[in-house]
């Protein structure tokens, strides 16, 4: 790390400490009282909820089933709440309320009287307080779940219960109002904003702070939104997760007979081509820098609202990613440094990674992570392994934070080093589109600078590609310097891979039949194992290529992915010439 990069880690280990010792303070039995209030406040509106619903759930809820994130309680009679966790996802999802809307779903007086019955339960046990249960990432999802699905908890209920529901809420946002500094940057920090502007909006002796509410939203819309429409984190999922919340914020304020601030109007006007620029032809996101399954149903959802419905950006600029459409082939392109230390809990080493679908089938992926069990996946997952692109000595681009004790002030595994200098060119003309892209992640301890090179044809049947390693002022490189690299593809699950009789090749068959041939100017190329994690079903095995070389015999490695035309009837199909690559 240099000098800089030491003294903001610094900086920012000691602001999350004293964020720590007042969100301590504030936990104190004696100071809690602060939060309680005997005043019932009023519910004048509610938020809509754009997250998907399975009304079959509500039955496995009322018989005492709780199957979240890939685990199964029974309580026999018991209060889940009473229940030992079997894993934190599991906790996080159970004391967030979101399954509230699973039986909101099934609409009935059971299942009404069920989610009543339940809120009571976690009133008396953890209302008052719970380490867990008013963990700010889960309080502010709860303030928002509760609000969304008042109408149908608060249907046909009695008045004590309607008390008790709004004191309630109304004690976790007043908590949550005073220790809003103490919450993760980022997109906790932005999803409590939002919390608190929806029960500003939504309660109406919580509207006295909404001007306040409201100026905190744009500072943090104008910090955490690119211009292009990008998260600040630099996951595509990001945007999902907000436009979710943010599309129902500005129905409220119009509801409320008041302008929404432009600066809401614009971060969602920026992010909606965004949602069109990671998605692939089959509608999935691409997997960088923690990207896990797409939610296909909500984005649906989200896109709906989007009133432009033009074509995806070819770059986005601020974001650092790159989009090339040609035909029926489509590439995505991660071409920026890692995000600000701050920010970067889920960020991956993945710089110059790629992916690749054509028609309605992805053929080179990253990745990826599971939508549960992320921790035992999180640190396999972000390594510039786990990506389709090259590394350098077995070692990641990026270096990650060691220290346990600043990874639990700092709420997870920040990247602190990683490449500073990312360079990009796109040149387009009647022949397709060339991107030619660099890092110096590896300059620090091998004096080696990786540039990929990469032509797409203008029918979208013919990648070519080159990976150099090189150190950047043309010198030879140093004898004590390892210099063994590998170039990785990852395949998705569908394809199937066999490698050619010379060893140079591949014949990649797609579910739909279609043929593809990787071929490579290097000695040889390997077919190793390796996994998708991003799955709905979970994770999945699958295989990648591996071209190995090292750099002072071999700097330069030449590639590319090929598209075989249907054979004619009665015919065969012929293996692909080798790649010319005039880069």
């Amino acid at each position: 790390m240099t000098v800089a990069e030491r003294a903001r880690l610094s900086a920012l280990i000691g602001r999350r400490a004293f964020r720590s010792l007042l969100g301590r303070v504030n936990a104190h039995p004696l100071l809690r009282w602060r939060f309680g209030s005997t005043k019932t406040d009023r519910l004048v509106i509610a938020p809509q909820d754009l997250r998907t619903a399975d009304a079959t759930r509500a039955a496995e809820i009322y018989s005492g089933r709780f199957a979240f994130a890939g685990k199964v309680v029974i309580c026999d009679r018991r209060s889940p709440f009473e229940m030992t966790p079997p894993s934190d996802e599991w906790a996080v999802v159970l004391l967030s309320f979101a399954w509230l809307r699973h039986l909101r779903a099934a609409d009935s007086a059971i299942t009404r009287a069920n989610a009543r019955a339940l809120i009571d339960d976690w009133i008396n046990q953890q209302g008052g307080w719970h380490p867990v249960g008013w963990r700010l990432d889960i309080l502010s999802r709860r303030v928002i779940c509760w609000l969304s699905q008042a109408p149908f908890v608060l249907q046909d209920a009695d008045p004590r219960f309607y008390r008790r529901f709004i004191r309630s809420l109304s004690r976790q946002v007043r908590y949550l109002r005073r220790t809003l500094k103490e919450t993760r940057d980022g997109l906790p920090r932005l999803q409590a904003i939002i919390a608190l502007n929806y029960a500003a909006l939504c309660i109406q002796g919580q509207s006295g702070g909404l001007r306040g509410h409201a100026r905190r939203l744009i500072d943090e819309l104008r910090m955490q939104i690119l211009p292009d429409g990008g998260h600040i984190s630099r996951n595509p999922g990001a945007l999902i997760e907000l436009l979710a919340d943010l599309l129902p914020l500005r129905q409220l304020f119009s509801a409320r007979n008041l302008q929404p601030p432009q600066a809401l109007n614009n971060a969602i006007d920026r992010m909606m081509p965004m949602l069109r620029f990671f998605r692939h032809p089959d509608g999935n996101f691409g997997q960088f820098n923690g990207m896990g399954p797409t939610p296909v149903d909500l984005l649906a959802t989200v896109l709906a609202y989007d009133d432009t419905r033009g074509a995806p950006l070819s770059y986005a600029p601020h974001s650092a990613f790159h989009r090339i459409d040609a035909n029926n082939t489509v590439m995505l392109m991660d071409t920026g440094r890692p995000p600000p230390v701050g920010v970067s809990q889920e960020a991956h080493a993945g710089c110059l990674s790629f992916e690749l679908s054509w028609k309605q089938q992805r053929l080179v992926i990253n990745c990826g992570l599971p939508a549960v069990n992320k921790e035992n996946w999180r640190q396999v997952a972000r390594q510039t392994a786990a990506h389709s692109t090259g590394t350098l000595n077995d070692k990641s681009s990026c270096r990650f934070l060691e220290s346990g004790t600043a990874r639990k002030l700092l709420s997870g595994t920040p990247i602190v080093a990683g490449p500073r200098d990312v360079r990009s060119e796109r040149d387009e003309n009647a022949e397709g589109t060339l991107l030619r892209a660099s890092h110096d992640g590896y300059v620090d301890d091998f004096g080696i600078v990786h540039t990929r090179t990469i032509r797409l044809s203008q029918d979208g049947r013919l990648l070519d590609g080159e990976d150099s390693f090189a150190p950047p002022d043309g010198r030879a490189l140093s004898v004590n310097v390892g210099d063994e690299y590998a170039v990785r593809f990852h395949l998705h699950p569908a394809v199937k891979a066999n490698r050619l009789s010379d060893g140079r090749g591949v014949i990649l068959l797609l579910p739909d039949k279609e043929v593809w041939t990787f071929a490579t100017m290097a000695e040889s190329v390997q077919l190793e194992e390796s996994v998708y994690l991003a799955g709905t079903d979970g994770p999945r095995r699958t295989v990648q290529i591996v071209i190995y070389g090292h750099a002072r015999s071999e700097p330069t490695v030449r590639w590319s992915f090929r598209h075989t035309p249907p054979a004619p009837s009665g015919g065969r199909i012929e293996r692909a010439d080798e790649p010319e690559l005039p880069l």
